[in-house]
C-alpha cells in the first residue's frame, strides 16, 4: 500500500503541488528518496530516521521508497522532511490516512523530533487555501500562515509528537493568530536634517509620485541621511501590497517570527553586491534585493562603485516592474516594483567643484567618475539633483519646523488624488504617477497650451529621449498633485525640467 502526503515545490512565486509517495515493501532494508531531490532533500532520510526514533518509533527493516512526484520537477530545501515523515507514519499505521491526505504539510525535522521553521510558508498556505486543503506547518511559522485567510485550517506544531497527538484527538492544537510586527522601531525623521531645503523638496516630490531619485554631492552632505528618511514620508502599504511583499519575504526566509509589517521595505545593499544579489537567482533561485524592495525603496549608496554589470540589471525591472530570471534549469519571474534612490560623490576624491579644493585631475576626475553610470540607466532617474555641502551656519540652525509627519500628510493627499484618477481609468489605486502606462499618462498629464509649448522647446534644447520626455510629464503631474491642481501648467513643467539636470552640472558651471 502506498501512503501519500502533499507538499509544494517553489518555482519563483508559484507553489507547485508535490505528491509525496511512500512504499514499504519486502526486501533488503533500504531507505531511498527519488524524484529529482537536491542534497538537502536527500539528507532528509537521516533526519526523518532520527526524529522517528526520538518519538519511540523505528523504521521497519524493509525496503522503503519515497517518490516525490512529479519526478521531473526539481525539489529543493528542507521543508520536505515533515511530509516524508507523515507519509511514513501513515504507512506504518501510526496516523489515520485521512488526516494527512486532506492537508498540505511542510517543515524541517530536528534530530530530537522538533519541527524547525522553513521559508515559503505563506505562499504554501495560500496554495492550500486555493485547493480547499488544510496546512500542517512548524509552530514558528503559524502566525505567518494565518495571514492566508481565516478559512484555512492550520495545524502549527512544535514537535512531531504534537502532530500525532493532534491527529488522534489527544492534544488538539489551537489555530494560530496572524503575527504582526509589534516594534518596527521609530523611523528617522526629516526634522533631523539641517538645511538642504531643495533636497527635501525633491524627496517630497519623489515620495508623492514614486519617482526614482539620484543625489550627487560631496561626502557628509546628508545624502544617505535623506534617503533613510524617505520611508517615513511614504504612505503605508495597502492590504494587497502587504500580502505581495510578505510572500516575497517569506520565500526568502526574511519574515522573522512570521510577523508581517505594514512599513514599506527599505533595502540598502553594499556596493560590492553582485548582479545575482540584486536581481535574484543563483542555484536555488531566491529573490534578490530588487524583489525584496518590492513596494518599497531600494537605496544604492556610492552608485558608481557598483560593478557595471550589476547596475545594468536594474534597467529592465525599472521599466517592467518585474525580474525575469532565465537559466538552463529554470525560468522564474519575481515582482520588483520598487522606488530607486541612489547617492554618489561628484568624483573619486569626492570634493570636485568644492570651493577651496583643487583636484589634480581637474574636471576629468568628475567626468571619468560619472561615466561609470551608463546613459540608459541615468535616463531612468526622474529626479537628478545636486546636494551641496552643509555649512556651519546650517548646522547651528534650530530643528526645522516641518518633520516627516507634515510632509507625509502632503504626500498622502497627492497619492489620494492619484488613486481617484486611477479608479476613473480602471487602474490599481496603489499605482503612482511614476508607474502609469504611457497612454494613461498622456491623458492625465496633458499640459495646457503654454506648458506644452515650453516643454517642446525644452525637449529640443535638452535633447530629451522619449523616455525622458515622459518622465518630465510624470514629475510635472506629481507637482500639480502636490499643489492640488487638476491641470499641469508651465510652472510645473519648469520645475520638473530643473530636476532633469545632470548631477554636478550646476556645480561645474
Amino acid at each position: 500500500m502506498v501512503a501519500r502526503a502533499l507538499t509544494v515545490a517553489f518555482n519563483g512565486m508559484e507553489a507547485a503541488p508535490v505528491d509525496v509517495q511512500v512504499l514499504i515493501a519486502s526486501g533488503m532494508a533500504a531507505f531511498s528518496v527519488v524524484g529529482l531531490p537536491d542534497k538537502a532533500v536527500a539528507e532528509s532520510r537521516e533526519r526523518v530516521r532520527a526524529a522517528l526514533h526520538s518519538v519511540g518509533l523505528s523504521l521497519p527493516a524493509k525496503r522503503i521508497t519515497v517518490n516525490l512526484s512529479p519526478a521531473d520537477l526539481p525539489k529543493e530545501g528542507s521543508h520536505y522532511d515533515l511530509p516524508i515523515a507523515l507519509a511514513l507514519l501513515t504507512a506504518m499505521g501510526a496516523l489515520p490516512p485521512g488526516f494527512v491526505a486532506g492537508r498540505l504539510s511542510m517543515g524541517e525535522l530536528a534530530l530530537d523530533g522538533g519541527i524547525a521553521p522553513v521559508s515559503g510558508v505563506l505562499p504554501a498556505a495560500m496554495a492550500a487555501l486555493g485547493e480547499g486543503r488544510g496546512l500542517i506547518c512548524p509552530a514558528a511559522n503559524g502566525g505567518e500562515a494565518a495571514w492566508a485567510g481565516e478559512e484555512l485550517e492550520i495545524v502549527a506544531a512544535a514537535t512531531l509528537v504534537q502532530v500525532v497527538n493532534h491527529a488522534k484527538g489527544l492534544q488538539p492544537l489551537p489555530r494560530p493568530r496572524p503575527a504582526a510586527a509589534r516594534n518596527v522601531g521609530e523611523q528617522p525623521d526629516l526634522r533631523d536634517v539641517r538645511g538642504q531645503e531643495s533636497a527635501k523638496r525633491a524627496l517630497e516630490v519623489a515620495a508623492a509620485g514614486g519617482h526614482h531619485l539620484l543625489m550627487n554631492g560631496p561626502p557628509g552632505a546628508g545624502k544617505s541621511m535623506l534617503a533613510a528618511r524617505l520611508p517615513s514620508i511614504l504612505p503605508p502599504m495597502s492590504a494587497r501590497e502587504m500580502l505581495e511583499t510578505s510572500v516575497i519575504h517569506s520565500l526568502a526566509g526574511a519574515l522573522p517570527g512570521g510577523a508581517v509589517s505594514g512599513v514599506r521595505p527599505f533595502r540598502a545593499p553594499h556596493h560590492t553586491a553582485s548582479q545575482v544579489a540584486l536581481a535574484g537567482g543563483g542555484h536555488r533561485a531566491k529573490p534578490g534585493e530588487m524583489s525584496l524592495a518590492h513596494n518599497g525603496v531600494l537605496f544604492l549608496d556610492e552608485l558608481p562603485e557598483f560593478a557595471p554589470r550589476a547596475l545594468e540589471v536594474l534597467r529592465q525591472p525599472l521599466e517592467t516592474g518585474e525580474v525575469r530570471i532565465a537559466r538552463v534549469n529554470y525560468h522564474v519571474t519575481y515582482p520588483a516594483r520598487f522606488q530607486l534612490v541612489a547617492a554618489m560623490n561628484p568624483c573619486k576624491c569626492g570634493m570636485a567643484f568644492e570651493p577651496g579644493h583643487a583636484c589634480r585631475r581637474g574636471r576629468r576626475c568628475a567626468e571619468d567618475y560619472m561615466s561609470r553610470i551608463s546613459g540608459p540607466l541615468l535616463d531612468r532617474f526622474d529626479l537628478r539633483i545636486t546636494v551641496p555641502a552643509v555649512s556651519a551656519a546650517d548646522l547651528s540652525l534650530p530643528p526645522a519646523r516641518e518633520g516627516s509627519a507634515e510632509v507625509a500628510a502632503r504626500v498622502a493627499a497627492a497619492r489620494q488624488r492619484q488613486a481617484r484618477r486611477n479608479a476613473a481609468l480602471g487602474l490599481p489605486a496603489e499605482r503612482a504617477n511614476a508607474q502609469l502606462p504611457v497612454r494613461a499618462l498622456e491623458e492625465v498629464a496633458a499640459p495646457d497650451a503654454e506648458g506644452r509649448t515650453f516643454l517642446n522647446k525644452a525637449a529640443e534644447a535638452l535633447r530629451l529621449s522619449a523616455r525622458g520626455y515622459h518622465r518630465v510629464l510624470r514629475v510635472a503631474r506629481t507637482l500639480a498633485d502636490l499643489a492640488g491642481e487638476d491641470k499641469v501648467r508651465r510652472v510645473h513643467i519648469a520645475e520638473a525640467l530643473a530636476y532633469r539636470g545632470r548631477p554636478g552640472a550646476a556645480a561645474a558651471a
